[in-house]
C-alpha cells in the first residue's frame, strides 16, 4: 500500500483552491453570508421595539390631558404621529397599521381627577403581533403615578394621597390573549410559499439548462414571455395548493380566527405566488448551476425570514433595516395576510400592500424575461 504522499495532497488542495477563486458566486456567499447575519442580528434584530406609532384621540383639551400626553411622548415607548378627530378614524389608524397604539382621552377626565372620580383613558393596542406591543404595555403601568405628579398639588394630592389619579384600560386588539400562533401560523403562509416556489423555479430551471434541454427550447421560435408563462403556470397550481392547506391548518389545527378579507387575501396570494416564481425564473437565468441556484435563493430568504416582521417586531429594527424590509414582498405579503385573516381588512385597507406587490412582479417579471432574451440572442 502506497503511503500518503504530501506533494499529491498539495496538488489536490491547490485544485480545489483554484477551482473555489474560479466560483466567483460561491465565494462571494462564503463572504456574504456570516457578514449579513452578523450585521443583521447584531444591529437590526430586537425584541423590545421602542418608539412605536401612537394616534390620540383628546376630547379634554385640559392641563392634565396635555401632562399625559408630554409623559407618553418623552417615554422610550410611543412616539405620538396623528391626532384622531373622531372614534372611527381612530379605529381606521390602528386597524390600517398605520399605528401600534390608540389612545383616548375622554371629555370628562379632568373633572374625574379632581373629583377623583374613577377617571380613565382607555389604550388599545395593536397585539395582532404580541412580541411587539409587550414591553410598551408593561411601561403603561407607571403612568398614572407619574405623569401628574406635578399637576396634582395641594388639596387635589392630599385627597386620596395613596391612590393613582386614574386609571389606564388596556384593550389588547386583535389578539387580546396574546396567542403568539396567531401572528406566526398565517406569517408562514408567505414564508412557506416564498421558499417553496423561489427554490423550486430556480433549481427546475437550471436543471434543464445543465442537462441541455434548455438549449432545445432555445433553438426553437418560442418567445421569452411564452416561455415563462409555460414553466411558471404549473408552480402557481402548486403555491395555491400550499395556500389551502395552510389555511385549513391554522383554522382547524391552531384555531387562528378567520376575520374575513378574502379578497384581499386571495388578490395578495396571487401576486405573491407570480412574484416568488418570477424571482425563481430570474435567479434560474442568472445561476450557472443548481448549486448556485439554491445559494442565491438561500441568500433572498434569510432577510425575508429576519427583516419582514415574521420573527421579530418589524418596528423594532432600526430605520435603515426597516427600509430594507420594505423592499422585500414576504413584508407585504405578511401584512395581507395577517391584516385579512386577523382585522378582516379589505382591498381597499390593504392596497399599500398589494401595490408593492404588484410593482415587485412588473419589476423581476420584466428583468427575467430581459435577461432570458439576453441568453437567447
Amino acid at each position: 500500500m502506497n503511503s500518503l504522499s504530501a506533494s499529491r495532497i498539495m496538488a489536490v488542495l491547490a485544485k480545489e483552491f483554484t477551482q473555489l477563486l474560479r466560483d466567483r458566486l460561491t465565494y462571494a456567499m462564503i463572504l456574504a453570508i456570516p457578514i449579513v447575519q452578523l450585521l443583521m442580528f447584531g444591529y437590526a434584530i430586537n425584541n423590545d421595539p421602542k418608539h412605536l406609532p401612537t394616534a390620540v384621540l383628546v376630547q379634554d383639551q385640559g392641563q392634565f390631558s396635555r401632562s399625559i400626553l408630554a409623559s407618553l411622548d418623552n417615554s422610550d415607548y410611543f412616539r405620538i404621529v396623528a391626532d384622531a378627530r373622531s372614534p372611527a378614524e381612530l379605529n381606521e389608524m390602528i386597524r390600517r397599521g398605520k399605528v401600534q397604539f390608540a389612545i383616548t382621552i375622554p371629555g370628562d377626565f379632568t373633572r374625574r381627577v379632581v373629583r377623583r372620580d374613577n377617571a380613565q383613558i382607555l389604550v388599545e393596542a395593536d397585539a395582532s403581533d404580541p412580541a411587539a406591543t409587550g414591553g410598551a404595555i408593561g411601561a403603561l403601568a407607571s403612568l398614572p403615578q407619574n405623569a401628574l405628579m406635578h399637576d396634582l398639588e395641594g388639596p387635589i394630592a392630599a385627597a386620596t394621597p395613596t391612590a393613582p389619579p386614574f386609571e389606564v384600560v388596556i384593550q389588547r386588539r386583535y389578539n387580546p390573549e396574546g396567542i403568539t400562533s396567531y401572528n406566526i401560523v398565517p406569517g408562514l403562509l408567505a414564508i412557506v410559499l416564498s421558499m417553496t416556489l423561489v427554490m423550486m423555479t430556480a433549481l427546475a430551471v437550471t436543471r434543464e439548462v445543465e442537462r441541455g434541454t434548455m438549449e432545445t427550447l432555445l433553438a426553437t421560435p418560442v418567445r421569452p414571455i411564452e416561455v415563462m408563462i409555460g414553466k411558471l403556470t404549473p408552480y402557481v397550481l402548486v403555491g395555491v395548493i400550499q395556500a389551502t392547506v395552510i389555511i385549513v391548518a391554522a383554522r382547524l389545527l391552531f384555531n387562528v380566527p378567520m376575520q374575513g378579507g378574502w379578497a384581499a387575501l386571495i388578490v395578495g396570494l396571487f401576486l405573491f405566488i407570480v412574484g416568488s416564481l418570477s424571482l425563481g425564473f430570474l435567479i434560474s437565468t442568472l445561476a450557472r448551476n443548481q448549486l448556485q441556484a439554491m445559494q442565491m435563493s438561500m441568500f433572498y430568504m434569510l432577510p425575508s425570514i429576519l427583516l419582514s416582521g415574521f420573527l421579530f417586531p418589524f418596528r423594532g429594527m432600526p430605520e435603515w433595516a426597516q427600509w430594507i424590509g420594505t423592499v422585500i414582498p414576504v413584508t407585504h405579503m405578511l401584512r395581507v395576510v395577517r391584516g385579512a385573516m386577523l382585522k378582516g381588512v379589505g382591498v381597499a385597507e390593504a392596497l399599500p400592500s398589494l401595490g408593492a406587490l404588484a410593482l415587485f412582479v412588473l419589476i423581476v417579471a420584466g428583468l427575467a424575461m430581459l435577461k432570458y432574451r439576453t441568453t437567447l440572442d
